[in-house]
């Protein structure tokens, strides 16, 4: 039996990031990990808090009655009261443990969220560049992603938003801190971003939903805060995980949080609890619910990630490569160069740099040609190393 048609064309187009992790793995097999300058997933090398270690080993070895069993499909109350503290601290509003419910990593819960408010042929709208996986989750669930052009310091074209908005529009969906660029919005482009969804909301009596991707809001530097979004605008929804702030990418968890002034507000939060339980997840992962309820005052050392940055950016400077400057997450998108004013080719120059055994993605996977995103989550060994091959390479791509 052949697969279905649109898992084909999915599978012909998957993840170019993906793509270049398998690579990166053959070639430090061939030439040595120290060897190869592997900059093409945002898998974080830093461990977790120690305090998370401790608390793990702790709760695994506490076998209570009713540990490994079935709990609320949205996860345990005392859990979600936990977390919707620190949460409404970070984003301005009183919640409490009926405004959260926990998912299966920052993707099992945005799957959950596209499940509950789109209709057949609803779009949403994403700001270009953007996380490329974000089609297939809106694809999942019948909806069409509208890309529009962000500003060319990559912060929000409010004006570009406001012209893509339709009655069939269900949501904006923003990512900050930002993958691929690291950049954030301010709180007056959310200001503004809120009052043009209301503007479009008294006019056409279909409020969009803002929903928020934020699995990066704690890695940011140089004293920049991430504006907060529930306090900014009514239909807003802000998807998380400690895939990044705690380097728990494979323990999948994480959560959604709907603000608390959100009209029908309560149906809502049955349709993520719905979607939870019918997508398959069931409930999030029982054992790293009861950590990460222990850890809100806990978070990766950002510290690392500054001069990791900092020192990716020396070595740029070094090769002759324009980029744009991190606020945070832990990605830097450098143009491409090129002869011309034009931005090169971003596919080539890709295929280019792996001769001197560096990876970078091409940022046509992100809906930007003519850039490439670098993560820096890797040893500040390997960044100074690469300093060399990048000169090299540029060298010899001019």
């Amino acid at each position: 039996m052949a697969v279905a048609e649109y898992v084909r064309e999915a599978l012909a187009g998957s993840s170019v990031i993906r793509k270049l992790f398998e690579e990166g793995a053959a070639l430090k097999k061939l030439h040595g990990s120290g060897k190869v300058f592997d900059f093409s997933i945002g898998n974080p090398d830093l461990e977790p808090p120690p305090a998370f270690h401790e608390t793990l080993v702790r709760l695994a070895t506490c076998d209570a009655a009713g540990s490994h069993g079935y709990m609320p499909n949205a996860g345990y109350p005392a859990v979600r009261e936990a977390l919707s503290k620190k949460c409404g601290s970070e984003q301005g509003v009183t919640l409490n443990a009926d405004d959260l419910v926990m998912s299966v990593g920052a993707a099992g819960g945005l799957n959950c969220v596209f499940k509950s408010i789109i209709n057949p042929g609803d779009e949403v709208i994403v700001s270009k560049p953007y996380f490329m996986e974000y089609r297939t989750y809106i694809a999942n669930h019948g909806g069409k992603l509208v890309e529009v052009d962000s500003l060319p310091d990559f912060n929000l074209d409010i004006n570009a938003v406001r012209k893509a908005l339709t009655p069939r529009t269900a949501a904006v969906m923003i990512n900050t801190p930002h993958n691929p660029t690291g950049r954030v919005y301010p709180e007056e482009t959310i200001t503004a971003l809120a009052a043009a969804l209301n503007e479009y909301g008294k006019k056409s009596m279909r409020f969009p939903y803002l929903v928020s991707d934020e699995p990066y809001r704690e890695i940011v530097y140089d004293n920049i805060e991430v504006a907060p979004v529930l306090c900014a605008y009514q239909n807003s929804i802000v998807v998380t995980s400690y895939s990044k702030s705690l380097s728990l990418p494979g323990e999948r968890i994480g959560y959604i949080a709907v603000n608390p002034s959100t009209p029908d507000k309560q149906n809502l939060i049955a349709a993520l609890i719905w979607a939870t339980r019918v997508l398959g997840f069931v409930n999030a992962p029982a054992l790293m619910q009861r950590c990460v309820a222990e850890l809100t005052a806990e978070k990766v050392a950002v510290d690392i990630y500054a001069e990791r940055r900092d020192a990716f950016i020396k070595v740029l400077d070094g090769a002759g490569l324009k980029y744009s400057r991190p606020q945070g997450a832990f990605y830097i998108f450098c143009k491409v160069p090129s002869k011309t004013a034009a931005l090169g080719d971003d596919n080539t120059f890709s295929d280019h740099l792996k001769k001197y055994l560096i990876l970078g993605v091409p940022g046509s996977g992100f809906a930007a040609p003519g850039w490439l995103r670098f993560a820096y989550c890797v040893s500040s060994k390997i960044i100074s190393a690469s300093a060399d091959a990048f000169k090299k390479a540029v060298g010899t791509y001019l």
